[in-house]
């Protein structure tokens, strides 16, 4: 999912709009002063722009004919003895501003500007000023013949124009983006032009179905109808309009809005009217059928020849199953090929911002420097020559631990698999249970008052939701609680996790959301009474969010064919959770929460079996009694990835 529409500017290329990171809290002392970050737009960026790049736009034709409107800035000082490699963004979000007397407050970061590169950017087919069709995650088509056309094809034939006409270039091309521009980033590396030596995706879609949209068939309510709302729109003809048209909530209460909204079919009555047809689309296809199974990219990333460098963040509501599934895939089917995974502390974009810490999780220091001086090197080596830089395989974010890990794999090599069994009276413990009867949690799930998944009411989905302090919901009587004892040792869990439930509902339909929690012991090691009257936040007993995912009960057996839970049938529910990297430190808990709603980023399951819930009607919205057991015949469970401490 993009993450802002202008990504032609350096900060929009990067970044996402109006979230900064998150800022240490005042200090009696002011810190010293910090230098400017290379993602900073100053007037004195501008000035260099305009001083030492010519800005050219032109219409490139495809194979078939439809030509891709692009802008291209050639340093000024380039010549045939000096001679600079092209770094390619291809958009859906415009490659404003238009015109070659106009230019955009930054082409990336200032590094890359400093150093010299050919900066080009292109108006997607059908989007803004490109002819053509415009198709949200264009299939691809393994098998291309004549003029048949995916974004692999136009990424070739592009570069195949930029190297034979673009002024005093040396014949290397290098790519790269941001979300959507991500996803164009991966499709464009497949069947790699000989030219393009070095891509990286970052927070790349990869599978529509999985990214954005859905959570195991959960639908993304808030996410999808914020974004297509202004993103879904008809363009009838050309059009350098790039004003981005967001949709009046009239209200700052996202919860509340989409609660009187009612059931998902009131979109489109209410407030699209039928103009926005990628929402049309997705309700006509609510399961994992060929319209979602042709948006997955992942079996098509093959014929990689350029080093590929794919960047995500532990903290990405919009596109986590991306980047991990990506580097996966390329890894399995590209082999020999440099391909390395960066995986920092970061929201969607957040590895282009400075910050110490994101939501109600603090870091200690600016995580992003460390990958924006490692990108720049990747970059100058593939597409200058520069020096190789010490990449790792695997560069991740340790949370908890608050380091950085370079690893020879990912997940790491050594894990050891266990699980965590749910225990009664909320305990959580590696010994399954053995108790011989029936044992359980039970909880009312009503729609009508569903599980907030934040704090934060804003009607644009929250970004730092994702390490967010819990306290807010685990103290409702609709969420289930499971935890360690405090912890005698260090606990590092790393790679996926998997929930194991065993469930039973009256109803016919139930979403099960299971959440990964940190718990801070109640006094921390260090806090000092001065610090209390200073005003400094103690997060003594804090329940900061370390991972969380729901999964639509229907799919428990496959996506492709969802079917109704049996009233009162105890039924085991699976479903993997996306990869973590985070040491419980001693003194801490390991805590687990299981809740049945998480809105309004998930859409509220009625709870009654209809066969596509984007049709259900109000009536269809029912109160219903869960229940999560952890008896032996029924052990519930988190199987967890284990990393060995060096002393164990």
């Amino acid at each position: 999912m993009p993450i802002h529409r202008r990504v032609l500017a350096a900060v929009a290329f990067f970044s996402l709009s109006g979230v900064a990171g998150a800022q240490t809290p005042p200090t009696p002392t002011a810190p010293p002063p910090k230098p400017p970050s290379a993602y900073e737009l100053t007037p004195e960026r501008a000035a260099h722009l305009r001083a030492h790049y010519t800005k050219y736009d032109v219409r490139i034709p495809m194979r078939d004919g439809v030509k891709l409107y692009t802008s291209f800035y050639v340093p000024n000082d380039a010549s045939p003895t000096k001679r600079y490699p092209v770094l390619l963004m291809r958009t859906p979000y415009s490659v404003e501003p238009y015109g070659v007397d106009r230019y955009p407050r930054s082409l990336g970061p200032a590094g890359f500007e400093k150093d010299g590169f050919i900066f080009a950017f292109q108006d997607v087919r059908g989007r803004f000023m490109s002819e053509g069709e415009f198709v949200n995650v264009r299939p691809h088509r393994a098998s291309k013949r004549g003029k048949e056309v995916d974004e692999s094809s136009d990424t070739y034939d592009t570069i195949e124009w930029l190297v034979k006409r673009v002024p005093n270039n040396n014949g290397r091309v290098g790519m790269w983006g941001i979300s959507y521009p991500g996803f164009y980033t991966s499709a464009g590396a497949i069947d790699s032009h000989p030219a393009l030596k070095a891509v990286s995706p970052q927070a790349p879609i990869a599978d529509w179905f999985w990214d954005d949209m859905h959570r195991h068939g959960a639908f993304n309510l808030q996410l999808a109808f914020s974004f297509f709302s202004a993103f879904g729109k008809p363009r009838p003809a050309l059009t350098d309009d790039t004003e981005w048209k967001n949709f009046e909530f009239g209200t700052p209460d996202a919860y509340q809005f989409f609660l009187d909204m009612g059931p998902l079919a009131n979109a489109d009555a209410k407030h699209f009217r039928g103009d926005v047809g990628f929402w049309k689309e997705m309700a006509a296809h609510p399961n994992y059928d060929a319209f979602w199974q042709a948006r997955n990219l992942l079996p098509h990333l093959r014929n990689i020849k350029a080093a590929v460098m794919v960047v995500g963040g532990w903290y990405d509501t919009e596109d986590l199953y991306g980047p991990l599934r990506t580097y996966a895939a390329i890894e399995k089917q590209n082999p020999g090929i440099a391909n390395t995974l960066v995986m920092g502390p970061w929201s969607h974009g957040g590895w282009t911002r400075e910050g110490t810490g994101l939501g109600d999780a603090e870091f200690g220091f600016t995580t992003s420097d460390t990958y924006q001086d490692l990108v720049l090197d990747f970059f100058k080596h593939h597409l200058k020559g520069g020096a190789a830089p010490a990449i790792p395989e695997a560069l991740v974010f340790e949370g908890g631990a608050n380091r950085w890990r370079r690893l020879d794999a990912w997940p790491p090599k050594g894990v050891k698999e266990t699980r965590l069994f749910f225990q009664p009276q909320g305990a959580l413990t590696y010994q399954a249970p053995s108790v011989k009867t029936a044992s359980f949690d039970e909880y009312v799930s009503d729609p009508a008052k569903p599980v907030p998944y934040t704090q934060d009411l804003s009607p644009g989905w929250s970004k730092n939701y994702m390490a967010e302090d819990q306290r807010f919901t685990s103290r409702r009587p609709d969420v289930l609680v499971y935890q360690t004892p405090p912890l005698e040792k260090d606990l590092t869990l790393a790679g996926p996790l998997e929930a194991e439930l065993w469930v039973s509902t009256t109803g016919s339909d139930a979403d099960w959301v299971v959440k990964l929690v940190d718990v801070n012991p109640g006094k921390l090691p260090g806090w000092k009474k001065a610090q209390d009257e200073a005003g400094e936040r103690n997060r003594g007993h804090q329940q900061t969010l370390v991972r969380g995912e729901p999964f639509r009960g229907r799919f428990r057996d496959g996506y492709v064919q969802p079917k109704p839970f049996t009233p009162n049938e105890v039924t085991k529910v699976r479903f993997v959770i996306n990869d973590v990297f985070h040491t419980f430190k001693r003194g801490h808990r390991l805590q687990v929460q299981v809740q049945s709603s998480w809105f309004p980023f998930i859409d509220r399951n009625p709870q009654t079996f209809v066969p596509s819930i984007y049709e259900a009607k109000e009536s269809d919205f029912v109160r219903a009694m869960h229940r999560v057991h952890h008896s032996a015949a029924h052990p519930s469970a988190l199987k967890v990835s284990v990393l060995p401490a060096l002393d164990d």
